[in-house]
């Protein structure tokens, strides 16, 4: 003969609250084993119990109740690891932004020491041509969009049989930053005209003098080194109206490790001093041949 709990009981027996009981029925999740058709009163079995603790132990990890539903509803234990495996990559994840921003918040706690600053150069660019994609975004959608585009101009420059002459470069207008919508250019340097394709066209990247700082890590992360950059120009260079480009040194394209990702962040700034402290190539980038 089946034993009976009252909600009451199974409550307390699976550390559910009678709310969350009471919930889980009306979504189907886990519904009692038998209800009064005159007092609504719910009651539980007790083969009930260790279908409770698998529930409560997902919920307390973060499990969607869809996803839990699904594990227990599983007919092989093969989909039901996949669902599990999939939720545990997710807190995975989670878990490496939450260890991100720690340790961004113990770098704030921690001023640099003297003999750390940032390396920041003046350096001048001379115009290249590019095949780009120009768009007004919102800046919460920057990166979604700027992916999809990077992929967009390499398959494209590869497709019309043109060479890569430099690193993949970024041009953003003020407005994105001070009102987090603005123009947005994304330019790959290559040896010829490219013709027209979809949302590709040709560009001329136009000359500049730049002040430049490279950023080590994911853009996420890049709000440090843009006010370390701010901070110099505003002590040391004229600074010019004009939009900021990036310079992608390293990015997914070279790894997927983001910790990895090599990004030149540049300031337009007028140019009183001497010469560059490097050598540069047509392109902006630091040249390493024995030409420059």
């Amino acid at each position: 003969m089946t034993s009976y709990l009252p909600i009451g009981d199974f409550s307390r027996a699976t550390h559910m609250t009678v709310k969350t009981l009471r919930h889980y029925h009306e979504i189907g999740l886990l519904e009692p084993a038998d209800v009064d058709p005159h007092t609504g009163y719910r009651r539980y079995s007790a083969e009930q119990i260790p279908t409770a603790q698998v529930v409560r132990r997902f919920r307390d990890l973060g499990m969607p109740l869809e996803e839990i539903r699904t594990i227990l509803t599983a007919s092989d234990v093969a989909t039901r690891n996949r669902y599990i495996s999939a939720h545990l990559r997710r807190l995975e994840e989670e878990l490496g932004r939450t260890q991100r921003a720690v340790s961004a918040l113990h770098d704030l706690l921690t001023p640099p020491a003297s003999g750390d600053a940032p390396a920041i150069e003046l350096r001048s660019v001379g115009a290249v041509p590019a095949a780009a994609i120009t768009a007004t975004v919102d800046a919460q959608e920057a990166g979604t969009w700027f992916q999809g585009a990077l992929g967009e101009l390499f398959a494209t420059v590869a497709s019309q049989g043109l060479r890569e002459t430099g690193p993949a470069g970024g041009v953003y207008a003020d407005e994105l930053f001070t009102l987090h919508r603005g123009l947005a250019t994304i330019y790959v340097p290559c040896d010829g005209p490219v013709r027209p394709l979809g949302r590709v066209e040709p560009l001329q990247v136009p000359a500049a003098e730049l002040a430049v700082i490279e950023h080590c890590g994911p853009p996420s992360e890049v709000d440090r080194t843009y006010g370390a950059l701010a901070a110099y120009v505003s002590r040391h260079a004229l600074a010019v109206d004009g939009p900021l480009r990036e310079y992608y040194l390293i990015g997914q394209r070279q790894t997927p490790d983001s910790a990895q990702w090599r990004t030149e962040v540049c300031w337009p700034v007028f140019r009183t001093g001497g010469p560059d402290q490097r050598p540069l190539s047509d392109n902006g980038a630091a040249c390493t041949t024995p030409r420059c």
